[in-house]
Order: C-alpha cells, then sequence, then structure tokens
C-alpha cells in the first residue's frame, strides 16, 4: 500500500510520521517543497531516495493509495483538489480549508469522483472524550484556552477553535435548534469566544480564551446527577459522591492519547477495504464555524 504525506512540519513529524513510519505494508512516501527537511526527515525514517519528493506531481506520479495532507491551511484546496482528481483518498488537518466556498467545493468533488476525504478531528477518537459519549451530556462544557495569543478570528476559529465546535458537535445527544454566539475583541483580535448549542434537554457551551494565562484544555459532561470531567485529554475523572481518578498510562503514546493514531488507522482501514469515506459531517462543523466567525465579525463591527 503506497501512502503519500505532504508536508512535514511539526504536526506530521511529532504525531503522524511516528505512526506511518511503523505500519505493515505501508510504503510510505514523502513530500516536501523543502529539500533539507525533506532530507531530515526520510534519514530518520530510512526512506530510500525514490520515496522522497519535492513535487507534487513526482508524488502523483507513484499511483498512491492514500495520502495525508499536513501542508500550511492555504494550501489546502489546490493540494486537496489534485488528489481527489487523481482518485487518491485523502486525509487533510483540519480545517479544510479557510473559506467556505473552498470546503464547500471540496466535498463536492469528493462525492462527484467518489472517492474518499477525511479531516482530522482526532478528538472523536481520543479515549478520554470517546468515554464521554457514553456518559449522560445534559450539560457540556468544554473549555481550550491559551496564554497572551489574542488573533484575527477567522485564523483562530478554523485553526484553534474548530475542534471545540466539532467536539461540542459529536457529543450533542440530539439536533441542535439553537446557536448562540458572544466575544471579546479588542483592536480587530479575538480575546475570547464563547458558543452556546441548544436543544431539546441539553445545552453545550464552547468557550476559547486567548488570554487566560494557561494553556488547558478542559471537557465536561454531565447529566442525572453525575459529572465526567477530562483534563488535557490525558486525566478522566468521575463525580458521582467522591471524585475518582483515571490517569492514562505511563506507556501510552501522545498520538494514541489524543486520538490521532486511531483516525488515522480508521482510514487506512477504509482505503484498504475500497470503502468511501464522507467528509458531510465534517462539512457541517465548518459550517457551524463560518456562523461563529461571522458572529464576531458583525458584533465586532456594530462595537
Amino acid at each position: 500500500m503506497k501512502v503519500g504525506c505532504i508536508g512535514l512540519g511539526d504536526i506530521a513529524q511529532k504525531a503522524y510520521l511516528p505512526v506511518l513510519g511503523v505500519q505493515p505494508g505501508v510504503e510510505l512516501h514523502l513530500q516536501t517543497r523543502t529539500p533539507a527537511t525533506l532530507a531530515r526527515v526520510g534519514d530518520s525514517l530510512r526512506l530510500p531516495q525514490r520515496q522522497r519528493h519535492t513535487d507534487l506531481s513526482e508524488l502523483l506520479a507513484q499511483n498512491l493509495d492514500a495520502a495525508f495532507v499536513h501542508a500550511a491551511t492555504v494550501a489546502h484546496p489546490e493540494i486537496v483538489t489534485r488528489l481527489l482528481e487523481a482518485g487518491v483518498p485523502t486525509f487533510v488537518d483540519k480545517p479544510l480549508a479557510y473559506e467556505l466556498a473552498d470546503s464547500e467545493r471540496l466535498v463536492r468533488l469528493a462525492e462527484e469522483r467518489n472517492v474518499s476525504l477525511a479531516v482530522g478531528f482526532n478528538r472523536r477518537y481520543a479515549p478520554g472524550y470517546t468515554q464521554c459519549a457514553e456518559h449522560p451530556r445534559e450539560l457540556i462544557v468544554m473549555q481550550k484556552n491559551r496564554i497572551g495569543l489574542p488573533e484575527d478570528v477567522r485564523t483562530m476559529v478554523l485553526d484553534d477553535f474548530i475542534h471545540v465546535v466539532d467536539t461540542l458537535r459529536f457529543l450533542v445527544p440530539g439536533p441542535i435548534d439553537d446557536v448562540t454566539v458572544r466575544a471579546r475583541v479588542d483592536g480587530g483580535l479575538v480575546h475570547h469566544v464563547v458558543l452556546q448549542l441548544a436543544g431539546d434537554g441539553f445545552t453545550a457551551l464552547g468557550v476559547m480564551n486567548r488570554m487566560s494565562g494557561s494553556a488547558e484544555e478542559i471537557l465536561e459532561v454531565s447529566g442525572q446527577d453525575t459529572k465526567r470531567q477530562v483534563v488535557n485529554l490525558a486525566e478522566v475523572i468521575d463525580h458521582k459522591g467522591q471524585p475518582s481518578v483515571r490517569r492514562r498510562g505511563d506507556w501510552v503514546p501522545v498520538a494514541r492519547q489524543r486520538g490521532i493514531e486511531q483516525g488515522m488507522l480508521a482510514f487506512l482501514d477504509a482505503a484498504r477495504a475500497g470503502k468511501v469515506l464522507s467528509a458531510r459531517d465534517a462539512l457541517a462543523t465548518h459550517e457551524l464555524c463560518e456562523r461563529v466567525v461571522r458572529a464576531v465579525q458583525e458584533r465586532s463591527a456594530g462595537a
């Protein structure tokens, strides 16, 4: 099975390549326009020169069975388009694109070509979060905070807050019939944003504070007089009277703890089996992110 990895930045090197590099039956091909990075990463994986490429056309000529895209977001539309047009099942880091129209076009293209398109929402596979899907969820609260990092609204929402948006969508126990957005914007930069989703019998709150004084991620689901809390994807605390704490094992790889490994393997299994994966649900997350962006922009313009 020939698998391409396009873009060899920090996330690819830390999370994806350690998994791809040890998969049995996978012939890994790397592609980046930076020769020094290609040489260094290729050497670390002991890949022969024929599996190292600086040009996307050269990579596509290898007749890939699947591809992972970890290039910069601005490059996603062009790269993913070429992969889908070549019939290559494609896994791409979130977001698909910064602009909703580009994301919609890519999903339509995948459907027209009957080719898999998957988006890397790893928290749907993270063990702590999948366990929350089994818990009563009358109230869901997720915080993903940063230190001293106010940012342009579209960049912040599509690059980072999108994880909060998708996790809430993954965990809500029913259809959403109300969406509310609040934010603080100063000098054109977002300091914090709050998203509330509500439906019959549930409320979900997503919070991102880019000036919080702490880099943290906390998820809480509660209902029927019980609560489950997940701290930084590693520690699960169940509250029913006395709290009980479960921590990840000392030898659990970070990629497995964060659900990255499981998402990758599910995609590869589908590619091997010829199963076509749809990105329609991922597109719904992008559509909700666009609502957040526009709501914040309108609030900022009216301030």
